[in-house]
């Protein structure tokens, strides 16, 4: 196998097609967000699978059936007047610096295949407690970007993420910028030590003021729920071996 190997599955025309990212990484905020628009989306057109020996040696099973670790990207065609959509997601992230920035590369190629001019990079930004409503904090390429996403409630604050904006997402922004697209990072605030669907909601209702769709938010809201309980046992159970009543705070300590 190559380095890299792109698997061309279908051929879409798309209208002003707009780039949607998540990937793993803090509380799978991104990788849950685009994980649900394919959900709602059933009609979602698998056109790219993505091959890398960057990714971890192994396979996927469903029901007994193995699948090379690849990130597949999606086509939709979105009802109404707003941009066409590909999603981009998979399991694994590069396990290599310059893995990640190879795939990025790759991934942007594909993008601009399908003649596309922006793209958002979605993730967390880890808080280290439990956050009972989550803000949506971002990052452009281009500050022209800045008040139009301030008006979806989008927010930019000093010196926040702390360290920059790390794997692909960080890199669709700056290697996206430099090729002259439209790169945009939201990130879910979420704790940082579980998978947050709250967060991945409020991301993707940023998307649907700033790209025109619409999806429901059940499945996601039932998720967060449970989310939700499982916190609250983690709670009790640090009571019960400390002694002591435990706050939010306590679960920055979780691994």
């Amino acid at each position: 196998m190559d380095d890299i190997e792109i698997e061309a599955v279908e051929e879409v025309d798309l209208t002003d097609p707009v780039l949607i990212e998540g990937l793993p990484g803090v509380g799978n905020v991104g990788k849950l967000a685009v994980e649900h628009l394919l959900e709602e989306f059933e009609e979602a057109t698998l056109v790219r699978r993505v091959y890398a020996d960057v990714f971890p040696p192994q396979v996927t099973i469903d029901e007994g059936v193995a699948e090379l670790t690849h990130v597949a990207i999606h086509a939709v065609e979105t009802p109404g007047e707003g941009p066409d959509l590909l999603l981009l997601t998979g399991d694994h992230q590069a396990q290599s610096n310059e893995g990640h920035y190879h795939l990025t590369d790759a991934f942007l190629d594909i993008a601009e295949e399908f003649g596309v001019e922006r793209l958002f990079a979605l993730g967390g930004v880890p808080t280290g407690e439990l956050v009972d409503e989550p803000s949506v904090l971002g990052a452009v390429a281009d500050e022209s970007r800045l008040d139009e996403l301030e008006g979806a409630g989008v927010e930019f604050r000093e010196d926040e993420p702390a360290g920059g904006v790390v794997g692909v997402s960080g890199l669709l922004l700056g290697l996206g910028g430099r090729r002259g697209l439209d790169a945009t990072c939201l990130m879910g605030e979420t704790s940082g030590y579980l998978v947050d669907p709250q967060s991945a909601q409020v991301v993707i209702e940023v998307l649907q003021d700033l790209l025109d769709f619409s999806v429901d938010f059940e499945s996601l809201e039932e998720r967060a729920e449970e989310m939700k309980e499982v916190a609250a046992k983690i709670q009790e159970m640090q009571q019960q071996q400390q002694g002591t009543i435990a706050s939010d705070d306590d679960l920055r300590y979780i691994g």
